[in-house]
């Protein structure tokens, strides 16, 4: 579906989702990357210095609470009333959480924290990027599979909301940029997270599909959903 839209004088066709989210900063692109690169580097850095301290970290066995720092890549796609998005868009997610024991006779774990995430779509020269924050609630079951490897699958709801977005996309060869959650999107999305993370030691890696089952679409004639696949790295502690 099509809006004619004139603006500038100018009557032009724009579609009705276009959603390139971006943080509305008023630092220029180069500063934000510089930020964003700088946080990465500082994870990864930190990884090994924590690793080494293993022995006083999170165990399978014994431990009540633990904290932990996530970063990945995350690919998203918008499914529903908006034509052909079958395209991925690639993006980072950033994370802290903290688990907490439920049982004492088993291993069941109760996880939580805060994410950065971005994700959107793809359609042609379109691309959308939703960067949003979101809280998982998520039940995790340790399967111990050696002495220092723990497998724990996971499944639970997450909420979601988007901070700020701009779309671009190409009008008569010109790249255009529009703002998305002001007239298209709304801010909030819920859905259900499904996957498994493997652990070494005090190190972290887990493969996630994010299923949004909110109806993000602004217009209620409409029906639109934020789904993700992530591959996150980290730490227990």
């Amino acid at each position: 579906m099509l809006i004619l839209q004139k603006k500038f004088g100018v009557l032009r066709k724009k579609p009705l989702l276009c959603t390139n989210f971006k943080i509305d900063y008023s630092l220029n692109k180069a500063t934000k990357m510089k930020k964003v690169f700088a946080a990465i580097v500082a994870m990864m850095l930190a990884v090994p210095s924590m690793a080494q301290f293993a022995s006083g970290g999170f165990e399978l066995d014994k431990s009540n609470l633990y904290y932990g720092a996530r970063m990945g890549l995350a690919l998203g796609k918008l499914t529903g009333d908006v034509g052909d998005y079958d395209g991925m868009k690639a993006g980072l997610t950033l994370a802290g959480v903290i688990g907490l024991r439920l049982s004492h006779q088993a291993p069941v774990f109760l996880e939580s924290g805060l994410y950065y995430t971005q994700r959107g779509g793809k359609n042609g020269s379109l691309t959308a990027d939703l960067n949003c924050l979101e809280i998982p609630l998520l039940i995790k079951y340790g399967i111990k599979a050696t002495d220092e490897i723990a497998v724990m699958p996971f499944i639970g709801p997450y909420f979601a909301y988007g901070i700020a977005g701009e779309t671009e996309y190409e009008v008569n060869g010109k790249k255009e940029k529009e703002r998305t959650y002001k007239h298209f999107l709304n801010h909030n999305d819920m859905g259900f997270k499904l996957g498994c993370g493997v652990e070494y030691n005090m190190l972290y890696l887990e493969i996630a599909y994010q299923m949004g089952v909110a109806n993000i679409a602004d217009d209620d004639d409409l029906s639109i959903h934020a789904n993700q696949l992530s591959i996150n790295f980290g730490v227990n502690f």
